[in-house]
């Protein structure tokens, strides 16, 4: 019988992602992997949205920087059969970063074993059984069947997951007939190329980059370039049901081409080649007792560019929940606010990816009409930046007690001035440890905070046109608390006192400086 504290199984984004972030919170996680070797299928190309901040603020930014093929690409962007260009605004909550998903299951891995995580490959879980105090599974290996008890388990093992089936949990939902089909090649020497980006395609003749609809399905593709590899999409209805891990050729990429277009696209040299289907699904519970589930096992979106975002924002919220529990001092619902607040992100990320099937799907003159003037509206500065806070998934306001409008949001990146120099937010949040952040010198809220040093670090600090005076902010960088402008002593000190035992439990005793190691 082998004993840990968290059982993750899968050890896809979200599986690696949550790994890392137990070990920051100081507890000790299993990865089980099913798979022997790292699946080969393409799947996402790129991160986006909010988990870029919270990998910088994690320190790992500069990681997946390096690994990009284009770090600094303009944030323009497909949705729902339109074109968002978010360059368009002085400052976008909305960024891409163009990156293979084997390559961000490489980095994660590598973080995660850095900080002391172990991974198992080989390893499928085939039962679960629970109590009030313990989840165990019994888990295939290479040499055979054996046990593993931990106080929870994590299901990260994606839209069919065997944890979602064990636990019972029902996943409702819809799925669309739509089968879409990527693919990045190289165009043939016949086909023209036009100054603009656009193609002259044999037996059609000059076809604009971007959406071509007709009865038949969808065809895009960004804009060519000579000799440069191109990028060609399609959707086509079909009732055929396909496994996503099932490796898409080129031949299959060629004949669906075909299908929608009614003519041939010479092609070849593929570099890229991904098949995948769309489903609108929440699980109905997050949690089962001592069962959780994150990642694609918890929710399914019908649009690209979003899952990992959700997911890995999962496990940011996730993890230092079980670790406050592990280790005996979670408030009561602690645990259970990360079926409560993630499912909240789960139902405003669906909302917006469903919004795209009505708008894509639709073949009439009057969707036309629609996808006009929805893009139309899309050039103005309110409707893009609102709709890059919902695809980015900064809109998302977690519910909070207290009135301050920051209060369930995320932190922003302040520039902080302190006696020790310049730093910032984002650097006193590489150790996920939560954070008083005192900006107006409010010594009688620090005093308050000092009876609970053993779990929150107290930072004072100037920063210019600060958003409150003192800002309290979990190790998800969600702020919790924070105090107006100015506000009163007595009023700021009760709700400050109430957020911290809503968060973070009871007060020490004694308001000596305690040290509670994350490692």
């Amino acid at each position: 019988m082998t004993e840990t504290d968290v059982i993750i199984v899968g050890a896809g984004p979200t599986g690696l992602m949550l790994a890392a972030e137990l070990r920051l919170a100081g507890v000790r996680p299993l990865v089980l992997e099913r798979y022997s070797q790292r699946r080969e299928t393409p799947k996402a190309s790129g991160l986006g949205g909010q988990i870029l901040d919270m990998l910088r603020y994690r320190g790992m930014l500069d990681r997946f920087r390096d690994a990009s093929s284009d770090p600094d690409v303009p944030p323009r962007l497909p949705w729902g059969g339109v074109h968002l260009d978010f360059t368009l605004l002085a400052e976008s909550p909305m960024h891409a970063l163009p990156i293979p998903q084997a390559t961000v299951e490489d980095l994660l891995e590598e973080r995660a074993v850095e900080l002391g995580a172990q991974i198992r490959r080989g390893h499928k879980v085939i039962a679960l059984r629970q109590d009030a105090d313990t989840v165990t599974a019994e888990v295939h290996g290479p040499e055979g069947r054996y046990q593993v008890t931990a106080r929870y388990l994590v299901g990260c093992d994606g839209s069919r997951s065997p944890v979602r089936d064990m636990a019972a949990i029902a996943f409702p939902g819809t799925s669309y007939p739509e089968v879409n089909r990527f693919a990045t090649v190289l165009l043939d020497e016949s086909v023209r190329i036009f100054d603009n980006g656009d193609i002259d395609i044999p037996g059609i003749g000059r076809t604009a980059w971007g959406f071509t609809r007709n009865e038949r399905g969808l065809f895009a593709f960004g804009p060519a370039s000579p000799g440069e590899p191109i990028s060609l999409f399609t959707t086509e209805d079909e009732l055929t049901e396909y496994d996503n891990d099932e490796p898409m050729t080129l031949d299959e990429a060629r004949a669906s081409i075909n299908r929608v277009l009614g003519v041939d696209l010479p092609i070849g040299s593929p570099t890229r080649l991904s098949r995948f289907t769309f489903q609108a699904r929440l699980a109905d519970r997050y949690r089962d007792g001592r069962i959780l589930l994150a990642g694609d096992a918890a929710h399914q979106f019908p649009a690209t560019g979003v899952a990992l975002n959700a997911g890995m924002l999962d496990t940011v919220n996730l993890a230092w929940k079980l670790a406050a529990d592990i280790k005996g001092w979670a408030p009561d619902g602690l645990v259970e606010s990360y079926h409560t607040e993630r499912r909240l992100a789960g139902e405003r990320t669906l909302l917006h990816t469903q919004a795209q099937v009505a708008i894509r799907r639709g073949q009439d003159a009057a969707a036309d009409a629609l996808r006009t003037v929805f893009q139309e509206l899309l050039t103005d500065e309110q409707p893009l930046n609102r709709m890059a806070a919902f695809i980015s998934g900064s809109d998302i306001r977690y519910p909070m007690t207290g009135e301050h409008a920051l209060n369930g949001t995320f932190t922003p990146d302040l520039t902080l001035h302190t006696d020790q120099g310049i730093t910032s937010v984002a650097a006193l949040m590489h150790t996920a440890r939560p954070l008083l952040l005192d900006l107006a010198d409010r010594p009688e809220l620090r005093e308050v905070a000092r009876e609970w040093a053993h779990r929150i670090e107290i930072h004072t600090g100037k920063t210019d046109n600060r958003p409150a005076d003192t800002i309290l902010i979990r190790p998800d960088a969600r702020i919790a608390w924070a105090a107006g402008i100015d506000e009163p002593t007595a009023t700021a000190v009760s709700t400050l006192r109430e957020a911290l035992t809503t968060w973070f439990g009871a007060p020490l005793e004694s308001t000596a400086p305690v040290t509670d190691p994350i490692m």
